[in-house]
Order: structure tokens, then C-alpha cells, then sequence
């Protein structure tokens, strides 16, 4: 069984986006834990949850992702910006206890011309001060497009930040296909050495989700421009070898393609119909 989904909004609450998700035949979905560009999150409704949990038992959805804020920056420079991420990161855990078992998603974000060292230091700083061996979601890091100073444009700079993170066991990666193709990593041509590269210098043990997107630039652009399935770059026909790969066998897919719910649904079908 592919598990898939797309991101949804989480306004309305976990058993809206329960729904919403059966609707468009996904067994899983992505969500943000706050609105994407900042702020506070609304008071968490326990019986919206219970609710949502039996919904999700009876309906199959399984392995929901948790998206933290692109606002969030665990290596600013501006040290009141490290603990605005320091705040978010430790609320969202605490809130996504209630949902055991699931990831949460972040971009481990831009050093802003301090330099790669440092930007690694900051966010492996504070998710040592934020993780405690009771949490019971997964950290993960996401692969990014290398657009101006991010951190994690490639997997040895991702393999740093774990490096010096106490508790390793409860941190994992997300592969964003957009990103790594945007990144230089060919997952067109050569998906098979990409892999064989991500296990070598990170570990597929590691990787607990997959952002499935199809990108608008060429490869190594590190751009980071999402496009609908097939109708970029990496083409459909590439982006069909990485849901079938064994290497990614048994992993959550997430589209996070420019689209509305309509097409989310097409590009459910349209990868179920692929998957072998």
C-alpha cells in the first residue's frame, strides 16, 4: 500500500483534515503547527484529537507530518530569532504529544553569512536543549535547495547537525525531491547513486519521509521552485522510479505541489496507478 497525501490546512482542526484527507484517498497528510509565516498556534481542542485518532484508526491514516514555520530559524544571527525558534520548536512537540508517534518537519534553516559551522552549531544547540528521551515524535531535518545561505543544501551538512545532536535517536531526515534536484543531487538519471550516497554519508535508517514535487529549474539551480507532478524537470516518469524504489520502500510520500484539492486528488491517483 503507497502511503500519500499532500499538505493540508490544519484551521479547522485534526479530524477536518482526517476527512479532508479521505476525501481525496490519501492515508496520510502534512500540516502546519502554525500559520507558515509565524505567530502564535491556537489552543489545542483534546476532544478534535480523540476524535481525530479513532477517525484515523478506522479510515487507515497513518505517519502524519508536522510542519514546523518557515519563520522559524534555528541559526539567525539575531539572537532573539534563535529563541523565537527555541519557543516554537519546544510548544509544537509538547502540543504534538497528544498525536504519539508522527514527525515534525523543519527546515533547519539560513546562517546568514556566518558560515556553515556556525549556522550547524546553533540548531544542533538548541534541538540538544529542546529534545528529552520522553518525546515521542521524530525530528526531521529537510534536505534544502542550497537557496542563499541555507544549512542542509547537502547530506553531509545534515549528517553534521545529527552528528552533534545527544539524543539521535529521536531525529530523522525528510527528502524533498525538489530540493535535492534543485540541490545538484540527479535523481533523473542516477536515483540509485543518490541513495547509495544518502546511505553512505547519512543512513536510510535516517530517512522517515519523503516530499514528493517535481521542481521548475534545472538540476543544481538551488532555486527551491515546487512544480505539479510531471510538469517539471524531473518529470513524471523519474519521480514514478522514486516511489517504487526498494531503498524508499514502506515510506510516507507528501506533495507539496502548487495545487488545489482537485489536483492533490489527481496526483493521488495518478501515483497509485504507478505504484507497483
Amino acid at each position: 500500500m503507497l502511503t500519500i497525501g499532500c499538505h493540508l490546512s490544519s484551521s479547522k482542526g485534526y479530524l477536518a483534515m482526517g476527512k479532508t484527507a479521505v476525501s481525496i484517498d490519501a492515508n496520510t497528510f502534512q500540516f502546519f503547527t502554525r500559520n507558515p509565516r509565524g505567530g502564535n498556534a491556537k489552543a489545542l481542542d483534546e476532544t478534535d484529537v480523540k476524535d481525530y485518532l479513532a477517525y484515523a484508526a478506522q479510515n487507515g491514516i497513518n505517519h502524519i507530518l508536522a510542519h514546523a514555520p518557515y519563520t522559524l530559524n534555528a541559526c539567525s544571527a539575531d539572537e532573539h530569532l534563535r529563541d523565537f525558534a527555541r519557543r516554537t520548536m519546544e510548544d509544537d512537540l509538547r502540543r504534538l504529544e497528544f498525536t504519539p508517534g508522527n514527525c515534525y518537519n523543519f527546515h533547519p534553516g539560513s546562517h546568514v553569512g556566518q558560515g556553515v559551522e556556525t549556522g550547524v552549531a546553533y540548531i544542533s544547540d538548541m534541538l540538544n536543549q529542546i529534545l528529552t528521551p520522553q518525546h515521542q515524535t521524530t525530528v526531521l531535518l529537510e534536505t534544502m535547495s542550497g537557496k542563499g545561505s541555507e544549512v542542509g543544501r547537502n547530506f553531509e551538512e545534515l549528517r553534521e547537525i545529527l552528528d552533534r545532536v545527544q539524543l539521535s535517536d529521536k531525529m530523522g531526515v525528510c527528502l524533498d525531491t525538489c530540493h535535492v534536484w534543485d540541490g545538484g543531487y540527479d535523481i533523473v538519471n542516477h536515483l540509485d547513486e543518490v541513495l547509495d550516497e544518502f546511505d553512505r554519508v547519512i543512513g536510510l535508517k535516517r530517512l522517515k519521509a519523503v516530499h514528493l514535487n517535481d521542481s521548475m529549474n534545472d538540476l543544481g539551480s538551488h532555486k527551491d521552485r515546487h512544480a505539479k507532478l510531471g510538469e517539471g524537470k524531473i518529470g513524471l516518469e523519474a519521480l514514478t522510479r522514486v516511489v517504487n524504489h526498494p531503498a524508499l520502500s514502506g515510506l510516507p510520500f507528501y506533495l507539496e505541489t502548487p495545487n488545489e484539492l482537485d489536483g492533490y486528488a489527481r496526483e493521488i491517483r495518478m501515483m497509485r496507478e504507478r505504484y507497483l
